[in-house]
This record gives structure tokens, C-alpha cells and sequence, in this order.
């Protein structure tokens, strides 16, 4: 089994053959770019939700799934770049990064987790699965992260470069397993998610990450009440969210990038429409696929 499931590289346009060759490296062709989503009708579903069903419904949980939709949309997206040519994926992930506090404010650490599928997973599904994967992140319980943890702390910190670069080559370039190592498989997904908003930032373009090879990051900030046009014209009181995008151009241009943030705020305006109408059923949802 390989370290990444991916379908055989299709010819590409002469853009994108050139934009491979421009930049060598993917900290190299970042594109940055933010979409305001409106977030009242996401905030009373996220609120009707819990009432319903008592389940505990984020934003976190609904940009899995809004991303697995865009995703969908725009296959070409989900790629990963192997000997300058450009691998679709055959499952999609969505990488969360989760703040580990368990050793004290002064030594405050990123970890992460990976929904796959979730495409097709319903909301009910995705909140299960995220919280289970949060709680055994946070308590270190995660075999297959604490052994990733593990080995990187051998690493001699002279030699922190030359490792990853080596740990990118073997499971990216040349998509080998190495779990035997203590590596795990595709641990990065197809796009990577923080939520800068509990920190009280509004806007922050995080970095991509060269040796995950996930070309597209968004940086979620806090949802705030500001004054908006309405249809009618009248000035009034709205709640926003901004969504900052950090993408490979290589791999991504603008156009699949409007496609995205369209499906994106879609589903983030229109929840009822998108997610489906939230009814409880034996403990359950009966949701829209």
C-alpha cells in the first residue's frame, strides 16, 4: 500500500505545466486571499442544532463538510505534486490543527487531526468522529501521532531541515509507506484548517507547510457583528466571518479558488439549504447527503 492512494497524473494546461516549473519549492508560489461569509443563518442553525439533538455543533464541524463539498466541486484542487506532475487524490481529508496545553502556557504545542470522507459523512457523523479524534489528540492517545511525536524528537535540531525534506521525498515524491518507521499514512489530508479566531486574531495568512504537500490552508477568524448593506439598502448589524485562504498556485488558481469560496459561503449562508433541515430522529439526524 502506498502512503498516498492517488489517481495517475492527467495532462495539464500549459499554465499549469509552467507554473510547476516557476517554483521549486511550495513555500515559494503562496497566494493569499480572504472571503467574508455572512453567519447569522449558520449561527442559528449551529444553535437550533443543539436544541434539537443536544449535540454540540461548531463552525469546525461545518467547514469539514463545506470543504468536502468544494472539494467535490473541484477535484483539480485536491492534488498533490510528485515529479513536477500533479496527482489527484482519491479521498479527501480535512487537517485540523489542535492546540495540546496539557504541559502549561509556556510550552503551548500544535498537533492535529484528520477527518477523511467527509464528503460523505453526515454532520452527526462528523461531530462524533472530530470529537473522539480531539479528545485522544489532547490526551496524547493517538498511537500513530505519538509515535510521529516520538521519532521527531530523536531528530538532532541541525538536522530538523535535512530530515523533513528527506521525510517529503520518501512519502510524497516517491509516496512510500512508512509506517514501519513510525510514520503514518497521508496524516495531512487535502487541506488544512486553523481556527485563528480563538486566538482574537481577524486576519492571518498561515503559512503552507512544505513537507505535508497540502496546497491549500485557510485561516478561520472570529465570527463578529459588523455593519453590512442589506438588500434593501439599509445599514444593519450582521454577523461575519472572515475565511483567509493561503494557496499553491501551482496547483490551485483563481478560478478554482472562486469555485471553492462560492461553495464554501454557500453552504456557510444557506445551512438549511446545504446541510440539510435538522430533525431528531432516535438520536439522529435526518439529513440531505
Amino acid at each position: 500500500m502506498p502512503h498516498l492512494d492517488l489517481h495517475p497524473p492527467k495532462p495539464v494546461s500549459n499554465f499549469r505545466r509552467i507554473a510547476i516549473g516557476t517554483w521549486a519549492r511550495s513555500d515559494d508560489p503562496s497566494v493569499y486571499g480572504t472571503i467574508t461569509a455572512r453567519m447569522d443563518a449558520a449561527e442559528a442553525y449551529m444553535r437550533r442544532y443543539h436544541e434539537v439533538t443536544g449535540a454540540r455543533l461548531t463552525i469546525n464541524h461545518l467547514m469539514a463538510k463545506a470543504m468536502g463539498a468544494a472539494l467535490t466541486r473541484v477535484p483539480q484542487a485536491n492534488a498533490v505534486l510528485r515529479f513536477n506532475r500533479l496527482y489527484q487524490r482519491r479521498r479527501i481529508g480535512v487537517f485540523f490543527q489542535v492546540a495540546m496545553l496539557d504541559e502549561g502556557e509556556d510550552k503551548i504545542d500544535l498537533s492535529g487531526l484528520t477527518l477523511y470522507d467527509v464528503e460523505r459523512l453526515s454532520l452527526a457523523e462528523i461531530i462524533t468522529a472530530f470529537e473522539a479524534k480531539v479528545e485522544a489528540v489532547r490526551r496524547r492517545q493517538d498511537p500513530a501521532l505519538e509515535r510521529a511525536r516520538a521519532r521527531f524528537q530523536q531528530i538532532p535540531a541541525p538536522l530538523l531541515n535535512v530530515a523533513l525534506k528527506l521525510i517529503r521525498f520518501f512519502t510524497l515524491t516517491l509516496n512510500l509507506d512508512l509506517r514501519r518507521l513510525g510514520l503514518p499514512n497521508d496524516p495531512f489530508g487535502s487541506v488544512m484548517i486553523t481556527n485563528i479566531g480563538s486566538l482574537g486574531l481577524e486576519i492571518a495568512y498561515a503559512p503552507l507547510v512544505p513537507y505535508s504537500g497540502v496546497p491549500l490552508l485557510l485561516a478561520l477568524s472570529a465570527v463578529e457583528r459588523v455593519p453590512v448593506v442589506d438588500e434593501g439598502g439599509a445599514i444593519v448589524a450582521r454577523a461575519v466571518m472572515r475565511i483567509n485562504a493561503t494557496f499553491d498556485h501551482r496547483v490551485i488558481d483563481g478560478a478554482h479558488a472562486a469555485i471553492m469560496a462560492r461553495e464554501v459561503k454557500r453552504h456557510l449562508e444557506d445551512p438549511e439549504g446545504c446541510f440539510g433541515p435538522i430533525e431528531a430522529r432516535s438520536g439522529a439526524l435526518d439529513e440531505q447527503p
